[in-house]
C-alpha cells in the first residue's frame, strides 16, 4: 500500500501542485476583489496574483491583507478610547475668533472625522530637532511623580536613546508607573534593539504588532508610526520625531537631521493619553487606570489655543487624515504651505492641491533636497510635474535632511504630527496628528517653512524634462511601487 501511494504521488504530484496553486491564487484574487476599496489596489493585487499565482498569493497574504479588521478588533480598540474621550472638556462652539471664518466648516468636518472634541485651553510649544526636544523630554521624565507613557516608531540604541532609557530607569526607581510601546519593525532600526536594555532596567516595554499567523515576525505593514510621551497625564510631547541621535548635533558638530516636535499642555494631553492607552491595551490587554494616567485639572501657560488630536490607521479611522486634508485644501482662500519629507499624495489629494492652485491659492511645497530614502525620492520626483504644471511652487531644500511634517492654511490653521503625505501614512500606518486653530502657531510654522524656502532651489518643469531619459524612466518605475515604499 505504501509503495502504491509513493508511486501515485510520484506520478501525479504536478497535478497536486497545480491544484494547490490554482486554489491559493483563486482564493487570494477573490479576497482582494471583495475587500479592497480602491479599484486600483484591487486591480494591482489581482494582477500580481494571476501573473505569479503561488508567489503572488503568498505576497498578498503577507502584505496585502488588513488584519486590523474594521469590526471586532476595531471595537476592542475603540472601547478604551470612548471611555477617555468622554472625560474631555466641553468643546468650543466657534473657531472664527481664533482663526478665520472659512474654518468654521472645517471644524464641522473635524467633529465628524475625529473621535475627539475640539477644546480650548491648550498651550503648544514648538521644539526644533533633538537638541531642544530630547532635553525637554528628559526634564519632564525626571519630574514625573505618577506615570510616564512613551510610544514611538523608532527608538535607537544610541547615545540619545540611552539617555532617555536612563531617565526612564530613574523614574522606575522612584516608583513611577512607566509604559513604553515601540513598533515591532521600528525597534529593529538599531542593533542590538533597545528593548532588551529597557527591560533590564525594569521598564515595562511592549512591541506593537508582532505575531501574525502565529509566527515570530512583525507585520510587513500596519506599523505604529505615532510618537507620544505623556508625563503624569499633564504634560505631553508629540509630532514627527523618532528617538535617535541623528537629530542632534554630535560631538564633532556634524550637521544633524532636522525635525519638528511639540510640547503640549491642556485638554489635548488627555486625548494623547486616550490614544496611548488604546494602543497599549490592544497590544498587552492591560487597561490603564484613569486615576494614575490622567490629569483632571490643568493650568497651562498662555497663550492657549483650540486643538485636537486626529488619529488614523488601517481600521475605522483609515481615511481620517485624508478627509481632513481634503477639507482644508478646499476651504483655503489665500495660501497653502506644505513641508513633507515624503510627498507622494494620491490622486484625490493631488486633485485637491491642484484645484486650489488653479483657484489662485498660493501653494508652496517644500521637500528635502537630499532624502534619506532614495527610492522615495525617485518616486516623488516622478510626480512633481503634476503639481508644478498646475501652478504649485515646489522647493527642494538645501542643507541637512528635514523630517518635519507641517501644513498651514491661510496663516490661521495648522496640521502637524506623524503623518507623511504618502500612501503608507495615509492608508497603512497608525498615525497621530493635531489640528490647531491659531494664527500665532501658523505664523511660527510658516516662518520655519520660509526659512527652508530661502535656502532652497525651485523645481521647474524645464529641469525635470532635462533629466536623462534613463533617470526619468527609473523614477516612473519606482513611482509605480509608491504605495509600498
Amino acid at each position: 500500500m505504501l509503495l502504491y501511494l509513493q508511486a501515485f504521488l510520484q506520478e501525479y504530484w504536478p497535478h497536486f501542485v497545480f491544484l494547490f496553486t490554482f486554489a491559493a491564487a483563486a482564493t487570494a484574487a477573490v479576497h482582494a476583489a471583495m475587500n479592497k476599496t480602491d479599484v486600483r489596489a484591487a486591480i494591482g493585487w489581482v494582477g500580481i496574483i494571476l501573473l505569479s499565482p503561488l508567489f503572488g498569493a503568498f505576497f498578498y497574504l503577507i502584505a496585502g491583507i488588513n488584519r486590523v479588521r474594521h469590526d471586532q478588533i476595531s471595537q476592542q480598540r475603540d472601547k478604551s478610547l470612548r471611555h477617555y474621550s468622554t472625560l474631555d472638556d466641553t468643546p468650543i462652539a466657534d473657531v472664527t475668533p481664533y482663526s478665520a471664518p472659512q474654518f468654521a466648516s472645517l471644524q464641522t468636518l473635524g467633529d465628524g472625522v475625529s473621535s475627539f472634541p475640539l477644546c480650548d485651553g491648550n498651550h503648544i510649544q514648538l521644539l526644533c530637532s533633538g537638541d531642544e526636544t530630547y532635553p525637554a523630554m528628559i526634564q519632564a521624565i525626571d519630574g514625573a511623580k505618577l506615570s510616564i507613557a512613551l510610544q514611538t516608531y523608532i527608538f535607537d540604541n544610541d547615545r540619545e536613546g540611552r539617555k532617555i532609557v536612563d531617565a526612564l530607569a530613574r523614574a522606575v526607581k522612584r516608583g513611577v508607573e512607566v509604559r513604553v510601546l515601540i513598533d515591532a519593525i521600528g525597534s529593529k532600526y538599531s542593533r542590538p534593539p533597545i528593548v532588551h536594555l529597557l527591560r533590564r532596567q525594569g521598564v515595562r516595554t511592549a512591541l506593537f504588532m508582532t505575531n501574525p499567523l502565529g509566527m515570530r515576525m512583525p507585520y510587513a505593514n500596519l506599523r505604529s508610526h505615532r510618537k507620544i510621551l505623556i508625563v503624569d497625564g499633564c504634560i505631553g510631547f508629540t509630532g514627527g520625531m523618532n528617538i535617535r541621535a541623528g537629530f542632534t548635533t554630535g560631538p564633532s558638530h556634524e550637521p544633524a537631521a532636522c525635525d519638528t516636535h511639540f510640547r503640549v499642555e491642556g485638554p489635548i494631553v488627555l486625548q494623547l493619553t486616550a490614544v496611548f492607552s488604546q494602543d497599549w491595551e490592544f497590544t498587552t490587554r492591560e487597561a490603564l487606570p484613569y486615576d494614575i494616567w490622567c490629569c483632571e485639572s490643568w493650568s497651562p501657560p498662555m497663550p492657549r489655543v483650540p486643538a485636537r488630536c486626529v488619529r488614523s490607521g488601517p481600521d475605522r479611522t483609515i481615511l481620517s487624515t485624508h478627509h481632513m486634508l481634503l477639507g482644508a485644501f478646499a476651504v483655503a482662500q489665500h495660501s497653502i504651505r506644505i513641508q513633507s519629507p515624503y510627498f507622494l499624495p494620491d490622486v484625490a489629494l493631488l486633485g485637491a492641491i491642484n484645484t486650489a492652485a488653479r483657484r489662485g491659492i498660493q501653494v508652496d511645497i517644500v521637500i528635502p533636497g537630499r532624502n534619506n530614502l532614495r527610492l522615495v525620492n525617485y518616486a516623488m520626483t516622478a510626480q512633481l510635474d503634476q503639481v508644478i504644471r498646475n501652478g504649485c511652487r515646489v522647493w527642494r531644500a538645501r542643507g541637512p535632511f528635514n523630517h518635519s511634517k507641517l501644513i498651514t492654511i491661510d496663516g490661521a490653521w495648522s496640521y502637524v504630527g506623524s503623518s507623511n503625505l504618502d500612501p503608507r501614512s495615509l492608508r497603512l500606518n497608525f498615525e497621530l496628528d493635531i489640528e490647531i486653530y491659531s494664527r500665532a502657531m501658523a505664523r511660527d510654522l510658516e516662518q520655519r517653512i520660509d526659512a527652508e524656502i530661502e535656502n532652497a532651489e525651485a523645481v521647474t518643469l524645464e529641469a525635470l524634462a532635462a533629466m536623462p531619459f534613463v533617470k526619468r524612466l527609473r523614477n516612473k518605475i519606482i513611482w509605480l511601487a509608491s504605495p509600498y515604499l
